[in-house]
Parts: C-alpha cells; structure tokens; sequence
C-alpha cells in the first residue's frame, strides 16, 4: 500500500487532508535529501581518499575522510542558510 492510499484519519470518506498528504511529501523528500547527501559525500570522499583500497583503513584515509565529510556538512549547511534566508517571506 503506498502511502497516499492509507486509510483516512480523520474517518472522512474523502482520504487524508492536504496536510497530511504534505507532511508525508516532506518527509519522503528529506529522506530522499539524506540518502543523497550520504551517497554523493561517501562516494566523493571515498574516491579522494583511499587510493589503494584494502581490508583496513590506514590513520591518514580514516583522517582524510573524516575532514573531507566535515566540510561537505559544513558546505551544505551554509549553502542551506543561504538558501533559506534569500526565500521571500
């Protein structure tokens, strides 16, 4: 059963409220947001990172990975402040 079609809250005949089929769209597309961000950085600071892979991570690939994730969380909440405050109010 898909989300859209699950039974009315309210015990309207009419299906869920325009508020509720919005809060199941927000939440869909944070989680889709999150999965996106933690492929694009695992990909992206994997590659620049390890460049002989093995069963282990050497102290300087751990170390590289952990500063390049810090400045894509970094860069993404910037970038979302910035966002957020050009919208029009």
């Amino acid at each position: 059963m898909d989300p859209f079609s699950s039974p009315p809250l309210s015990g309207s005949a009419e299906g869920p409220s325009n508020e509720v089929v919005m809060d199941k769209v927000k939440q869909q597309l944070a989680q889709a947001y999150a999965e996106e961000f933690f492929r694009t950085v695992r990909d992206k600071c994997f590659t620049k990172c390890v460049t002989k892979p093995s069963t282990s991570l050497s102290g300087s690939e751990s170390s590289c990975i952990s500063r390049c994730v810090e400045r894509y969380i970094e860069a993404t909440g910037i970038i979302s402040r910035a966002v957020i405050t050009s919208l029009p109010r």
